[in-house]
């Protein structure tokens, strides 16, 4: 069993990863790399990464429980 610290770190990497990379695809996709690409690109960051903590941290057991149940033996 995990320790909270342990979700904790856990959800903080995996969100701000994920919003980091996700951001940047998605402005780059919906708005196009241009001069102002850096500023657009933290604005959504600092919007995503606080929506993606705590549903990395609530979603992550959800998910291990589920892929446990469908590969029980690893």
């Amino acid at each position: 069993m995990h320790t909270l610290k342990t979700r904790i770190a856990f959800a903080l990497g995996m969100s701000f990863f994920m919003a980091f990379i996700m951001s940047a695809v998605l402005v780059a996709l919906n708005t196009g790399i241009s001069g102002d690409f850096f500023a657009r690109w933290f604005k959504s960051f600092c919007v995503a990464f606080p929506i993606a903590f705590p549903a990395a941290f609530f979603v992550a057991p959800m998910v291990n429980k589920i892929v446990t149940k469908l590969f029980p033996n690893g």
